[in-house]
């Protein structure tokens, strides 16, 4: 039996719109920033996650991560003027990450209502935590890998190798 056009329901409507979410990977050296979502909290409880939030109706998402991570952290970052290094979409949100490596202020747990702890771990410091999206560990792993590769055994950043005279052309666009 078909259904009469007049009964349809045109379910873009209906169903609600995902939320917009913004997260920061504060990286310091070697190491990023965890924060473990407390057991009292209604979305995601006791998974250790990236600091951020809602983006509230008015507010762009870079306005939103300075917000959330002053509100959370009690740090002040600059607005983020490059893309997030990764977008994770699932069925119930909508997130943007972009990773921070500089702002002022001490990072303390400003929202213990929010995240009952924070952690600063380091390429072999997150496998066994429980963490709030499948993707954290390669985007928690990417990151930590490209610092590993740019610095030396003593946590200096190594001096660059010769690079023949062509090839620096090539990168270079031409210019030498």
């Amino acid at each position: 039996m078909r259904i009469p056009y007049r009964f349809w329901v045109n379910t873009a409507v209906d169903v609600p719109a995902r939320p917009e979410i913004v997260a920061a990977l504060l990286k310091e050296q070697d190491r990023v920033l965890l924060c473990h979502r407390s057991l009292l909290r209604r979305w995601f409880p006791d998974v250790w996650d990236l600091p951020g939030g809602h983006v509230d109706p008015g507010e762009t998402p870079g306005q939103a991560l300075v917000r959330e991570l002053r509100e959370e952290l009690s740090i002040h970052i600059v607005e983020p003027s490059q893309p997030p290094i990764a977008l994770i979409s699932t069925k119930e949100y909508h997130m943007q990450v972009w990773l921070v490596e500089s702002w002022t202020g001490t990072v303390t747990n400003a929202a213990p209502d929010e995240h009952d702890d924070l952690a600063w771990v380091d390429r072999c410091g997150y496998g066994h935590l429980h963490l709030a999206h499948l993707d954290y560990p390669g985007l928690l792993a990417g990151v930590l890998t490209a610092t590993a590769s740019r610095l030396d055994s003593s946590g200096r950043r190594p001096r660059p190798r010769w690079i023949p005279r062509q090839v620096r052309a090539t990168v270079n666009g031409g210019r030498d």
